[in-house]
């Protein structure tokens, strides 16, 4: 996996140059033990996510189609309490939405201390889609760059854990999952018209998430590229970057449940005490 904090590092990047399939010494059945221990640690560390309310979790998935954003969620976020997660898909905006900043709906889902939230999709595809098919003019969506770098600095000031990632297909795979589609009755509702359209700009694309990786990569909210031809290999590198996130927060998320539960029994005392 390659992982881009900064712009240097996205210059010297060439999507079509980066291999979309699993390392040769990764092995599908210690990935599946490995995936199963992260299940357990990813569900106790949003069990002290929630409980400490100190940050939140903000996680992206962007790619291009069948890349597996749906798969991602249904395996990796599987593994949650449902309680504190809500998951968000951006599709073409509203007429409201259309009538505020290109950013006005994202915020409003932005998550609150203690949960997760994932976007299926997100703001970026404001400097993806819109610049690819010529949604708005080019001087517009080039300020947005400075607008998502900013919206993201705000979120990390308040506590939320930002964490990106691109799910990096090849393109002889992504035809192999669209013709699959049409074969299987129960993913025939997933066929599009569109996707076959999009890889007409396969290139258009690339250059587009280049830039986005050139232009919004930092320290803080670095971008995580996933080799996703793959999908054990996509869940598990997923699931441990998200772990190997949250893992520093453990012990001060903990101090402060301990510190709750002592107010709480002082709380307990008192009350009996009146009785």
């Amino acid at each position: 996996m390659n992982t881009i904090r900064n712009d240097k590092q996205a210059a010297k990047l060439k999507l079509d140059r980066i291999s979309a399939a699993p390392p040769k010494k990764a092995d599908r059945d210690e990935a599946k033990t490995e995936f199963g221990a992260l299940g357990e640690e990813l569900f106790d560390l949003q069990d002290l996510l929630w409980g400490a309310k100190m940050n939140s979790v903000l996680i992206v998935l962007q790619g291009r189609d069948t890349a597996g954003k749906d798969g991602t969620i249904k395996h990796v976020v599987g593994s949650l309490n449902p309680r504190g997660v809500s998951v968000i898909s951006f599709g073409v905006p509203s007429t409201e939405e259309r009538e505020h900043d290109f950013l006005w709906r994202v915020h409003r889902e932005a998550p609150r201390k203690g949960e997760f939230s994932i976007f299926n999709r997100s703001h970026y595809e404001d400097v993806l889609v819109a610049r690819v098919n010529s949604l708005v003019p080019k001087p517009l969506w080039k300020l947005r760059y400075q607008h998502i770098r900013d919206f993201e600095s705000l979120l990390i000031e308040h506590g939320t854990i930002v964490l990106k990632f691109f799910l990096h297909i090849s393109q002889q795979e992504q035809e192999q999952r669209l013709l699959a589609r049409e074969q299987e009755p129960r993913k025939a509702w997933k066929i599009s018209a569109g996707d076959w359209e999009d890889r007409k700009h396969w290139d258009d694309y690339s250059s587009a998430y280049q830039e986005v990786f050139a232009r919004t990569s930092t320290e803080q909210a670095p971008w995580h590229l996933v080799p996703s031809d793959a999908k054990w290999y996509r869940n598990l590198v997923v699931a441990r970057t998200v772990a190997e996130a949250l893992r520093p927060y453990r012990k001060q998320w903990q101090e402060r449940l301990d510190e709750v539960g002592v107010e709480k029994k002082a709380e307990l005392k008192a009350w009996r005490k009146k009785r």
